[in-house]
Order: structure tokens, then sequence, then C-alpha cells
């Protein structure tokens, strides 16, 4: 087992506390050393997402990342690289594969920016989401069949097609165009239309259609919760519910993802907490110790 220092490991749970709110609240219930596992699997990623997006920013780009990973044992300067050793020690049923695959899923945002087909959506969905997903089933369940792995897949897939919905207009400004020219065609909608910000029953009709793809994704996702451990399964659905959530705001704010980011509140998560963990079985004590206050 690797040894690892408590600063390496409290520095990527910074990562995910700051980048984002929704799996922190939900990953915050997993006993150690699964927690920490997920903190360093987001932080990594968070690694890679940010290595395109923000190349400017970033201590390392994307092909740097990929070099350093491949040589992983020998790999220094940054927490991250002890981080993802132990992860690996800790964690021997873990592939790097996935991580692999997310780095080159990423990769294709910086060329291939507007797809044409929804098949072509789904493939790069895949890469960059339901990746994570294979990444955190040997965490969150350990040893899996192969359907369970494709309901971790669907669950990441889900998530993607949500991030889509929401960044539209920021996307847009980035040149980029998840939207499949398919489906804008679908509904009559031009790309100038898009790029405009243009917001109207056509446009209403497409996200529509998102929504509803992303629904079956995570309903498959959901679907085999019975077969993790106890806290695992109140995680993840805890986690997929925050996150389907923002599909609900997207419809509050009038389908508004130009102007507007969509984002679910501490209140409205304190209430999917307690439903959720009455369904899972989980006391009023337990509940205390929740992170959403």
């Amino acid at each position: 087992m690797k040894s690892i220092r408590k600063a390496d490991l409290q520095n990527c749970e910074e990562m995910i506390r700051h980048g984002s709110s929704s799996f922190y609240y939900a990953f915050s219930w997993l006993p150690s050393p699964q927690k920490e596992a997920v903190h360093v699997i987001y932080a990594f990623c968070r690694m890679i997402d940010d290595s395109v997006d923000e190349p400017e920013q970033s201590l390392y780009s994307i092909h740097e990342l990929q070099a350093l990973f491949n040589k992983l044992e020998s790999a220094e300067g940054h927490f991250i690289w002890p981080s993802l050793r132990w992860l690996f020690s800790e964690f021997p049923g873990l592939s790097k594969e996935p991580f692999r695959r997310q780095m080159d899923g990423q990769t294709y945002d910086l060329t291939f920016t507007r797809y044409s087909t929804m098949r072509e959506l789904e493939h790069y969905c895949y890469l960059v989401a339901g990746t994570v997903g294979e990444m955190l089933l040997p965490v969150l369940k350990g040893e899996h069949s192969e359907e369970i792995r494709h309901s971790g897949i669907a669950l990441g897939k889900g998530m993607q097609i949500v991030n889509i919905m929401r960044d539209i207009g920021e996307d847009s400004r980035r040149g980029r165009r998840y939207i499949p020219l398919e489906l804008l065609q679908r509904h009559h909608y031009t790309e100038e239309e898009l790029e405009a910000g243009v917001i109207d029953d056509r446009f209403r009709a497409l996200m529509d259609e998102l929504r509803f793809l992303a629904e079956q994704w995570f309903a498959t996702g959901l679907g085999d919760l019975a077969a993790y451990p106890q806290t695992s399964a109140f995680t993840v659905e805890l986690a997929a519910t925050f996150y389907a959530g923002i599909m609900d705001v997207i419809v509050e704010n009038k389908y508004d993802v130009f102007t507007q980011r969509a984002y679910v509140t501490d209140e409205q998560k304190r209430d999917m907490l307690i439903g959720i963990a009455m369904r899972h079985g989980f006391t009023t004590e337990m509940l205390k110790r929740s992170v959403v206050s």
C-alpha cells in the first residue's frame, strides 16, 4: 500500500469542495477510504477538464497530463501524483484505462467543437463522463458485473447531458456546440439562432428532448442501486438527484441558459437529502451530521 501525506488528500478535498458543492455534499457520507478516493478522482478529472477549458490558468496541458499519468510511478511536482498512486494502491480493482479514455475525450474539445449526430454526442458523453462512472464503481461497489458497469456509465452520461444543457451559452461563447445539428434540424432551429440565444417553442422542445434523454440515462444508472452497499447507494442517488435537479431549475428559469446559470440551492439540496435519506433507512440523528446545513 502506498503511503500518502494527509495534506495531499486534503488538497484533493479542497478541489471538490470548491469545484462542486453537489458532489462534495453527496459523497461526504462515504466512510474512509472511499470518501478520499472520490476526492482524488474528482480532483484529477477537474485538472483534466481545466487543462482544456482554462489552459492559461492550468499548471499542465492535457498532453502533459497524459504523459505524466503514463509514467505515474515517477510523476512529481503536484499533489495529484502521490494521491493517484495512493488511489490505485488502495483500490487494486481500479483500472487506469477509464482515466486514459477520459483524457482522450477531453482532447476532442481542442479540435472537434461542433457535433452533427446524437450518436457522436453519446460517444463524447461516454468518454468525458461515462468513464467517471467506471472510475467510481471499484470504489463504491468493489467487484461488479457488466450490467452494473453499464448503469454506472449511463449515470455519467446523464450528468453530462445536464452539463451540456446548463452550459449552452458559455460553450457557445467558447465556439463550441455540443447540441448536434441533427437535433437542431429536427426542431427547425438554426445554428445562428442558437448563437443568438433565441428562446422559443422550438428551443424549448429540443431542450425537452435532451432532458428526456438525460432522464432515461439517470433511470438506467439508478436501476441497480440495490446491488450497492447502503451508504454507496445513498450517495449515488443523492449525487444524481442533485444533478437532475438542475434541469428543473432550467425550466424555472424559462429555459434561459444563455444569460443565467442554473444551480440547485442549498435549501433544495436539503429537501432532496432528507427524502432520499429516509428512503434509504438513515435516521434523524445521522441526518444531523450532514454537511448540508
